[in-house]
This record gives C-alpha cells, structure tokens and sequence, in this order.
C-alpha cells in the first residue's frame, strides 16, 4: 500500500547520504520533499505539520550537526516520530463478565462481515470460545456469508431473523453465555454513509449489551474520507479503537498515519489480504519501518515460526551443512515457505535495500516462478529428487513436458540446485551453529 510514499522517501534518503555533514538549507529541502510525500499520500496536513515540526526542530540541533552520519541522525528522527504518531500498540479488552462482547461497526462495503470471521479465527487461535452474531437483517447476503464463514472456521453463528437487531443481540449474548462462549463478535448493518437512523440502532444494541470493544471496520483505502468516518462514529459511540481493511491494496494509505492521531482511537488491527489469517495485530514501529523501506523482519520470523516445523527444518539444515541437501529437501523447502503465504507479500516485508531499492517487486511474476519451480520438482521421480544425476536429456524432456515448461527452465533449476548444494557446503565447513542453539520467541 505504501510503495509510492516508500519510493519518495527513499529518494530523499538517499540525497541526504550524499552529504556529509547537513546543512540547515540540507533539511529544508529533505522536509519539503517529506512534507510532499505525506500529503500526496494522503497523509492529513495537520498531521504533516507536527511530524515535520518535531522532526526539523531534531534535525537542526546540535547533537545531530555533530553525529558522524547526520542523514542516518534525520532518518531515525523521522522513523521515531512517524511511530509516535501512530501511537502505541492496543490490545483488545478482555477482561471482565464472561462472554465479552466486541461489537463491530462501519459503512457497508468496509468488510466488517469477512473481518469478524478473520477476528473470531484469531480470538479462537488464542484460546477463546467464540460465538459470532448476525445483526444485519436488512442484507440476508451478509447473513449467509457469516454462517458460511463460521462454518469454514469452526464457530457458532447466532441467527434470528425475527428480531430486531438489539433484542437480537441481547438474546445471542445470553446464549453464547449459557454455551459457555467466552468472546462474542457482534456483526452490525451498515449504510452507503452515516446516518442517525443506524447510529441510534447501534446506540441501542450498546446499550443492551454493554460491549467490551466498539471497533470500527474502515476502508484504509478511501484515504481523508476515512478519517472523516472515523470521527462520526467516535463522536456518536465512543469506539474503543480501529480495523483497518485492504492494507494490502494498492492506494495510497496516508489514513493509517491520520487516524490515530486526528481521533485518538487506537488502531487494533489491519486487513492484510482476503484469507482468513489475513489480519494483523497492529504493531507500529514495523509498519513505519516497511514505509521507510526498512523492511519487517520480525513478521517474517512470525510467518516461518507458524508454517515451518522446527524439528524438520533442524534435521534439514544439519543434512545441509553436511552436504547432503537433495532436491527432497529444496521441494520441501518451498512447501513450507508456501505455508508463509504468497510469495509477493513476503518480498514486500523485506528491505528495500534487499529488494533492489526502487526496483518494482513483480507480485505475479514471483508468484509464477515459485509454481513453475514446484511443478518441476513434482514431475520429477522420488529417486530422480534424490539423485539429480539421473536426469539425462531424455529425462529432463519428461520432466518438462509434465511441468508444462522447457528443458531450459530444467536446467536452470538444477544449476540453481547446485549452487546451493555448494554454498551448503561451504557454510557446512565452516562449523555454524545449529538450529537448535538459535534463539526462539
């Protein structure tokens, strides 16, 4: 989502390096180039100005005129202050009479309905006996998509057509209770635009059930006018803090920084794709780092720790280090990075720097490489996987044409294999540790 403010900033970056020590005219051209980058990403101005107002007043003092790398200096400073803006993380409120009630609110199209299933996978994830309720009987589409939804994750779904939304609601809350349920997420209607027939039925629906969390479900991608949102609901309910959808799309995402700061909610969570495990706890010091180009390592360390198993991969790294890496292993390899999602999202989270800095990443072009890769080993015999030095021209013919690509295509892969199996090699001389002496979370 942040790719043109990411790509504008880095620019910037890389005009500070080039001096060696910043001169006041030096910043004044960095903040002007910032201050344009923010607002053509739809950052708010008022927000705008009192990031840059920290970040100017930092830049220009003494410590930083006298630091051995001053554009490093400024960079930190923006980074710091650009986290700061977006505020600390939140989390959810669960304390309290059981079952705990989140109420979920926002403009119909803003993806309350697949977010409540992403929320109640996540909540069910953690240890929590999760009901959903559906309190939108204006629109049955939503109605059969929670029930599909519950259904594909495994959670109960309280449906009443016959009621009015907040006698509805009351009754699904007191039967989560008696089933033993300890979270319930309340699915609302929404409207086109807010409106005070809609707030007075939520207004009535809090008042039944006395919600643990007011969230509200906003569309990062429609910029200022989320902010807006954001601000009529807040006045009306009180929320208790904010979902971000679609962070993963391709606008300009400037809300995300506004939000936080023009309605003092705190943002919960973010959207980041269409699958159910797509939402994030909200963590801003990683957000601001992959705007800046830095990367977000630790998300991808929290993606292999859930898709990798450990006791393989050790066994695999070991058998590795020893030289004996057979194309068994590089096919397993990619089935359990496949695990850690599509392959365009996990290039995003590296650093720019990794990723060949302004280069655009091609999404379906590394996505296609990873099934044409996968597709070869899969035409290939289990005893051919394991001694590559069988395939012979014929071989490597069969090979592509069950793959549906070239001999070429063929070849390359092996010559890819290889490489690896020498750099394993290497390494393996060197005496690295094992996995099992690296650090876990």
């Amino acid at each position: 989502m942040f790719e043109s403010l990411t790509n504008r900033l880095q620019d910037t970056f890389r005009s500070l390096r080039r001096h060696g020590t910043l001169k006041p005219e030096d910043i004044d051209t960095a903040m002007r180039e910032i201050r344009m980058a923010l607002l053509e990403a739809d950052v708010h101005y008022q927000v705008v100005k009192g990031i840059l107002a920290e970040v100017r007043d930092q830049a220009l003092s003494a410590e930083v005129s006298r630091a051995l790398n001053p554009a490093q200096q400024v960079i930190q400073i923006l980074h710091r202050e650009l986290v700061k803006t977006l505020g600390e993380p939140a989390d959810l409120e669960l304390r309290g009479p059981r079952p705990r009630t989140l109420l979920l609110v926002g403009l119909q199209g803003s993806g309350k309905t697949t977010t409540a299933a992403k929320l109640a996978r996540h909540l069910k994830k953690e240890g929590e006996r999760v009901w959903m309720i559906a309190a939108d009987p204006y629109r049955p589409a939503a109605i059969d998509q929670l029930q599909i939804l519950g259904e594909e994750i495994g959670v109960k779904v309280f449906v009443d057509t016959e009621l009015e939304p907040p006698a509805l609601v009351k009754r699904g809350v007191e039967q989560a209770g008696k089933a033993g349920a300890t979270a319930v997420i309340i699915d609302t209607a929404g409207r086109l635009q807010i409106d005070e027939g809609m707030m007075d039925e939520l207004r009535r629906i809090q008042e039944r059930v006395k919600p643990s969390e007011v969230l509200l479900v906003a569309d990062a991608m429609t910029g200022q006018e989320a902010v807006q949102i954001a601000q009529g609901f807040d006045e009306r309910l009180n929320l208790t803090g904010l979902i971000l959808t679609k962070m993963d799309g391709d606008a300009r995402g400037g809300a995300a920084i506004s939000m936080r700061t023009i309605t003092g909610v705190p943002i919960k969570f973010i959207g980041v794709g269409e699958s159910r495990d797509a939402l994030q706890r909200f963590e801003p010091d990683r957000l601001v780092s992959r705007i800046m180009g830095m990367g977000d390592v630790m998300t991808i360390i929290e993606k292999a720790q859930e898709a990798v198993e450990v006791e393989q991969a050790e066994v695999q790294a070991e058998r590795m280090l020893a030289g004996d890496f057979t194309l068994e292993d590089f096919a397993e390899q990619l089935r359990m990075m496949r695990n850690m999602g599509p392959m365009g999202k996990l290039l995003d989270l590296l650093p720019a720097g990794l990723t060949g800095g302004q280069v655009e990443i091609d999404h379906q072009d590394a996505e296609q490489r990873l099934r044409y890769t996968q597709a070869i080993l899969s035409s290939m015999t289990p005893g051919e996987r394991r001694r590559p030095e069988l395939l012979n021209a014929s071989r490597k013919r069969r090979i592509a044409s069950g793959s549906g690509t070239s001999v070429q295509e063929v070849n390359q892969l092996l010559r890819q294999y290889r490489q690896m199996q020498k750099l394993f090699k290497q390494i393996g001389k060197r005496g690295l540790p094992s996995l099992g002496s690296w650090p876990r979370s």
